[in-house]
């Protein structure tokens, strides 16, 4: 596209607002593959509801939901770096705080099992000065952490799909 003219992008332009429209289809979808096989004694999707539901028990806005719910959906990607995966789907629709939590929410769950890998299970604390620290630290450990009890009463995927439409429908931000 390097001899690309004004009508050659407004075709790429046309086809990215089409896909950008099926998106909170494609995002269900990835929550669904999650419903399978788990290390846990749930799946990662009913962990990711669990942490949904928590949130809103809770009382958080939608948009802070729907991140506890789409959090680990980088998995489905790469687990290596899910929480960068995660974050930068989500990133477009969603507050620089909710952004930045989604972001570090797998090196603050670090506390939880680093030291078993004589790891340094306080490398957060490396952001301890920043805005956002302390609401990471609640997000994982009031929500994320504690999402994994197979006896906890969880909302379904269908009771998240209109949160999810919701926050996906919004103008996406560019960060070209």
């Amino acid at each position: 596209m390097d001899q690309g003219t004004k009508e050659d992008y407004d075709l790429v332009s046309i086809h990215d607002s089409k896909n950008e429209r099926s998106l909170s289809k494609r995002i269900i979808q990835w929550l669904q593959m999650m419903d399978g096989d788990s290390p846990y004694q749930i799946s990662r999707l009913q962990h990711s509801l669990q942490t949904a539901t928590r949130a809103e028990e809770d009382g958080a806005d939608i948009e802070t939901i729907v991140c506890a719910l789409l959090h680990d959906i980088g998995d489905v990607i790469s687990p290596s770096n899910h929480s960068q995966v995660s974050a930068a789907l989500l990133r477009p629709y969603i507050s620089e705080k909710n952004y930045w939590i989604v972001l570090h929410h797998g090196l603050f769950q670090g506390y939880y099992w680093m030291h078993h890998y004589d790891e340094d299970r306080d490398s957060r604390n490396r952001y301890k000065d920043h805005p956002y620290y302390q609401d990471c630290i609640d997000f994982c450990s009031k929500w994320d952490q504690k999402s994994f009890d197979p006896n906890y009463k969880t909302k379904s995927l269908e009771y998240f799909i209109p949160m999810i439409k919701k926050i996906f429908s919004r103008d996406p931000k560019s960060f070209v």
